[in-house]
């Protein structure tokens, strides 16, 4: 059962929300947070889920989403009154997974969250494949780096100076990379 957590910052009761979201089964956390409390109720509560009722979303707002999505990134949507594009792709920018003007009706949200949790699942492997490649592509370039060292100070060729990294990492229970860190930790120290 998905956990849900509701966020408001108009003072339009959300009971009838609430209660539909329970209807489809979904878990509904006990209170509403405020955009201001975002980041600290999502830690303590869990949630799997965010929905932020807005008149439009503001600065602030948007700042708590974003700093909630670094820490803790949630598939998040956001109803609100304000179709302006400008605040739209603010929104998306800060972390909505989702961004819906006006119309909130109890037979559109199941289809809806479900729209969001698997753009959400599918943008999260996006960012853990780009997080690979990234780390991938770092270690490549300290490998590099401490083969040309070796190459320059020890008169290896490319072959030797790889399979000198890759002798010291299996002699010492280490990663090819993890070597290369400290070989090159070690030159910049001794200039």
């Amino acid at each position: 059962m998905l956990r849900v957590l509701l966020v408001t910052d108009t003072d339009k009761p959300i009971g009838d929300l609430r209660q539909a979201l329970a209807r489809l089964g979904y878990e509904m956390l006990p209170e509403a947070a405020t955009p201001a409390a975002l980041p600290k109720v999502v830690e303590r509560e869990r949630p799997d889920v965010v929905i932020i009722d807005t008149e439009s979303p503001s600065r602030d707002t948007l700042e708590q989403l974003a700093v909630m999505n670094k820490a803790a990134p949630r598939p998040v949507l956001m109803f609100s009154s304000d179709a302006d594009q400008q605040f739209i792709r603010a929104a998306v920018g800060a972390g909505v997974t989702a961004y819906l003007v006006e119309g909130l009706a109890a037979e559109r949200l199941a289809p809806i969250l479900e729209v969001a949790l698997a753009r959400f699942a599918h943008e999260e492997q996006l960012r853990q494949r780009l997080q690979k490649v990234e780390s991938e592509l770092a270690e490549r370039k300290i490998i590099d780096r401490a083969k040309r060292l070796l190459m320059e100070r020890r008169q290896m060729t490319e072959q030797e100076a790889y399979a000198a990294l890759r002798k010291r990492a299996m002699d010492h229970g280490m990663k090819v990379a993890e070597v290369a860190r400290q070989l090159v930790s070690m030159a910049d120290l001794l200039g």
